[in-house]
């Protein structure tokens, strides 16, 4: 199947073309926002950068750099204060590998917030104006990545909207695409089940590492995650134990595909092995998403049974509910009734045909509901202390 998209220069495919203004660290975040406001381009809020150590302070270069990466982005500037401990010009030449336009400004180098941001306008404002000639060229299915989240569940969940997704991840596979599943705080409890779908035993070892790494982190600062979750909302909504919410949140990730890998948060899914991964996210949905779009995700699809309003700065977010109730109470947030279902008005393997036909549209241009309402949240996972 061809789709069409923006060409990279490394023979990726972006399906939307932002400009994105990446803050090095929290301190230059309101200077990335200002030049993002007069440029129409995409800025990065969050409160990292700087004091972070280790593994930390990895994964938060890992993250920046892999939104700079994503297709989705055409061209990029980093913004940086100049003395903290990610530089923007550390970020920047990683991005660069990709072909694609990008620069770097710290605001000590260019003289306080006023100078930084007229700089910040002049990069920009040709970046801006060499992306607005771009056009949409067509491309392989083969070239998508698919990231699924689920998020405020209920039985619901389980029963429609996960497997739902399933169906239509199958497909996409099925066509030389590539899917993510994410969560490893909603696989515990089902893991056994997930890992026999690992052919290759090291990658399946890391899967099962991974969720047991996550249980032991709760339980070394006192908590036990198979007695906090379900969440509050989950319970309110009808899930019992965390290993009936992992059994519905399983179901996203179909049932005639193997995995291929297991991958840590934000690393990016390789170009020259498609097919199904898992990746080691929190449940938290915000962090989870941003993992998977800087592993290389241009498109999430999110099951709600209680609903949500979220979205991406740079992926399009396309949002499904199982729960009739919730379609109609929250319609300007969620793209797809799985809810027929349960009103028996139609079969599961139909709305999984439904999704992916989404898939394919908002591919191609169409917006979602999270797009028109501008919705752009971004989190980035942390793991270790700021000091």
């Amino acid at each position: 199947m061809m789709l069409m998209g923006y060409a990279r220069e490394n023979g990726t495919f972006g399906i939307r073309n932002h400009l994105l203004i990446i803050p090095a660290s929290v301190c230059a975040v309101e200077v990335a926002n200002r030049i993002a406001e007069k440029v129409g381009g995409i800025s990065l809020p969050h409160q990292h950068g700087c004091c972070q150590m280790g593994a930390d302070f990895r994964q938060t270069v890992r993250t920046l750099t892999g939104f700079g990466c994503n297709p989705n982005v055409g061209a990029v500037l980093v913004v940086g204060l100049g003395c903290e401990g990610i530089q923007a010009d550390q970020i920047a030449h990683e991005i660069e590998k990709t072909g694609k336009q990008v620069s770097f400004i710290t605001i000590q180098g260019c003289g306080g917030t006023t100078k930084t941001v007229e700089q910040g306008i002049r990069i920009t404002s040709k970046m801006a104006e060499n992306l607005s000639l771009m056009k949409r060229v067509p491309f392989s299915i083969n070239h998508l990545i698919l990231g699924m989240e689920c998020g405020g569940s209920d039985p619901t969940s389980g029963i429609v909207a996960n497997p739902a997704i399933g169906i239509a991840s199958d497909l996409l596979v099925s066509m030389g695409g590539s899917s993510i599943l994410s969560e490893t705080t909603e696989v515990i409890g089902a893991e056994h089940i997930l890992a026999e779908r690992f052919y290759d035993s090291r990658e399946r070892a890391k899967f099962l590492d991974m969720v047991s790494n996550v249980e032991k982190r709760a339980l070394a600062v006192g908590e036990d995650l198979r007695g906090s979750q379900p969440t509050p909302g989950n319970i309110q909504g009808g899930l019992s134990t965390i290993e009936e919410k992992s059994l519905g949140c399983m179901h996203k990730a179909g049932d005639t595909t193997p995995f291929m890998g297991a991958l840590e948060y934000s690393e990016p899914v390789p170009s020259s092995k498609p097919g199904l991964y898992f990746m080691d996210t929190p449940g938290e949905d915000i962090d989870s998403i941003t993992g998977m779009v800087a592993g290389g995700a241009q498109l999430i699809v999110f099951t709600t049974g209680r609903g949500t309003p979220t979205g991406c700065p740079i992926a399009p977010v396309i949002k499904i509910t199982g729960n009739p109730e919730t379609y109609r109470n929250m319609e300007e947030n969620i793209d797809i009734n799985g809810g027929k279902v349960i009103l028996g008005e139609c079969t599961l393997d139909s709305v999984g045909k439904e999704i992916f036909e989404k898939m394919v549209s908002v591919t191609n241009g169409e917006l979602t509901k999270a797009e028109k309402l501008g919705q752009k949240e971004f989190g980035i996972y942390r793991i270790g202390y700021t000091f």
